[in-house]
């Protein structure tokens, strides 16, 4: 009777915590993961998409098991998935081939290239400017909320951990391309013949960062003076 009355009490925790989760954010989350996973179907690059986007399914998943013991506004969670989303589009091209030029002529919008003068294909630089764009609203208000950081405290480490999170990434990157072959690491690693991709990257990503910021900070001024 003592272990049933044990498992019961376990179950209704867990089904509370997983009802704690408001349902727009586990339709963002389920829309984020299926999309992960259609992004590999006929993918063009079978070998490659699947090491850029199945790591996806795991971020989701840490979202949602931390949703239930640290509670966020919907408006965090859209923030996090619109950078899985553009993410999940670039990992099915492999980042250097994403067609955003098809895409553009067939809405009948002016070319990309011509108009941002792009030498290259930046898709990528564009998800790297969403990475700090897109986190910095999730990290400081999950600080603000579960530590009680102050507003401005909480959006410098917001933004403090945009820069640390994506010079990691290219670390990372490097060294996971180590262990592959020639063609394979070029063609992951996305650099396209630029010394200074890394640098750039980590670039655009400080710069989202520091956008996201102001941005914040501008809007929680205006709201306190109202």
């Amino acid at each position: 009777m003592e272990f049933r009355a044990v498992v019961q009490v376990r179950l209704g925790q867990v089904l509370s915590l997983r009802a704690a989760v408001p349902r727009p954010q586990v339709f963002l989350l389920a829309l984020t993961a299926a999309g992960a996973l259609l992004s590999l179907v006929d993918t063009p690059y079978p070998e490659l998409a699947p090491l850029q986007n199945l790591p996806t399914l795991a971020i989701v998943a840490g979202i949602g098991l931390s949703l239930r013991r640290w509670p966020m506004p919907t408006s965090a969670v859209l923030c996090a998935c619109l950078f899985l989303w553009l993410h999940t589009l670039g990992g099915r091209y492999i980042y250097s081939f994403v067609p955003y030029e098809d895409w553009a002529r067939a809405l009948g919008l002016p070319s990309p290239a011509r108009v941002l003068g792009l030498s290259r294909n930046s898709w990528d630089r564009l998800v790297h400017l969403s990475f700090g764009l897109c986190w910095v609203h999730p990290i400081s208000a999950w600080l603000t909320q579960h530590k009680r950081l102050s507003a401005s405290l909480a959006v410098y480490i917001a933004v403090e951990f945009v820069l640390a999170g994506s010079a990691v990434y290219e670390i990372f990157e490097w060294l996971l391309t180590l262990f592959m072959a020639g063609p394979d690491a070029a063609a992951y690693n996305g650099q396209q013949g630029d010394p200074w991709d890394a640098q750039k990257d980590m670039a655009m990503a400080g710069s989202g960062a520091v956008l996201a910021a102001v941005t914040l900070r501008l809007r929680g001024r205006r709201i306190a003076s109202q």
